[in-house]
């Protein structure tokens, strides 16, 4: 018997080798990980998906697979650290996780706190480096093998990422005064207990309030934006009722995104020019509580994109998401809870 664990990933791979020349261990173990971790049986004589949270079975030629639940991140992980050599897309991450491209970049970036095409970038450029520090006599090949077209290329890639040049980095023989792009673990205990959601037709909402853009690496700011919002609340005309929302919106495959610290409004006639403020159509949405400390908001997002979501088998609809704060929050001490409202296709 072969056994492979798979790390972060939650699985178990056995192997009977029996029939199977030594020389094969390895090749037969990769591609069974592969097929199991993209959701492709070994064989397509026997399979059987037992439930949604992604338990798997197979046996053939007496291989026995059984696979937990692997989250989207997860799986976006195992995949780039085994292809990043070759071309990658958002679109490919996707497929392989079984989520559309906008529910990748939302999983990956709470998860890791990356957007993924960075960390694609980081990862190639690091191996790059590691390559040249060890005397790699040809830059240019070590460019191309990076999926750079050329010299130029490569050392604005690697300028950008590093603050060095490549032959800076060959010179000194050393990644130490780098800060290479290692692979990354997944975190899962950033998971939470979780109420199953509920689903709501939301209605039409005019939403305004202070905005601003952020990247997976900077939205740490977001509190002091609500710091900075709290003041004008109850003093906003045309304000409807005391309840806050804050609403990602005009989001890109770069992992940007605009957050929206605002309240309901009956019109947007009277509200400050410089203020942003957004329409949100009335749809069905997944709406997930949170009773617990708003400090625990990011494990929430985790967890919606990372394990619920892909486990209720929802699939995401394009338009902004938006975090509901109720009369009973408080937030001078963050207690009372909130809401995370998910649009998701009918």
């Amino acid at each position: 018997m072969y056994t492979a664990l798979c790390g972060e990933f939650d699985c178990t791979v056995t192997v009977s080798v029996s029939y199977i020349r030594p020389a094969g261990y390895a090749s037969l173990v990769a591609s069974v990980i592969e097929g199991m971790l993209s959701g492709r049986s070994p064989s397509d004589d026997t399979h059987s998906n037992t439930d949604q949270a992604g338990l798997w079975e197979s046996r053939y030629s007496g291989l026995v697979l059984v696979r937990d639940f692997v989250s989207p991140a997860a799986k976006a992980l195992w995949y780039i650290e085994s292809h990043f050599e070759q071309e990658i897309t958002l679109d490919d991450v996707a497929s392989v996780a079984g989520v559309s491209r906008y529910h990748m970049s939302r999983a990956f970036s709470t998860a890791t706190g990356r957007n993924i095409m960075q960390y694609v970038r980081g990862r190639r450029l690091t191996e790059a480096a590691r390559r040249l520090a060890g005397g790699a006599p040809d830059i240019l090949s070590v460019a191309l093998d990076a999926g750079y077209g050329s010299h130029e290329a490569f050392t604005r890639a690697f300028r950008d990422q590093f603050g060095l040049t490549p032959e800076s980095i060959r010179a000194e023989g050393t990644l130490n005064n780098i800060e290479p792009m290692e692979p990354m673990k997944m975190d899962e205990t950033l998971l939470t207990n979780l109420e199953p959601p509920r689903f709501e037709n939301g209605r039409t909402l005019l939403i305004a309030g202070l905005g601003e853009h952020y990247s997976s690496e900077t939205s740490a700011g977001i509190p002091a934006q609500w710091q900075r919002f709290a003041p004008h609340i109850g003093h906003i005309p045309g304000q409807v009722g005391r309840v806050t929302y804050g609403v990602l919106c005009n989001s890109d495959d770069a992992g940007n995104v605009e957050y929206i610290c605002g309240v309901e409004v009956s019109d947007f006639a009277r509200v400050p020019k410089e203020w942003s403020r957004i329409r949100i159509p009335e749809r069905r949405y997944a709406v997930f509580s949170h009773r617990d400390h708003i400090s625990t908001i990011r494990r929430v997002w985790f967890t919606i994109w990372n394990k619920w979501l892909p486990e209720i088998g929802q699939r995401v609809a394009e338009g902004p998401e938006f975090e509901r704060y109720g009369e009973e929050f408080d937030p001078s001490t963050g207690n009372g809870g909130f809401e995370i409202w998910i649009p998701i296709q009918t």
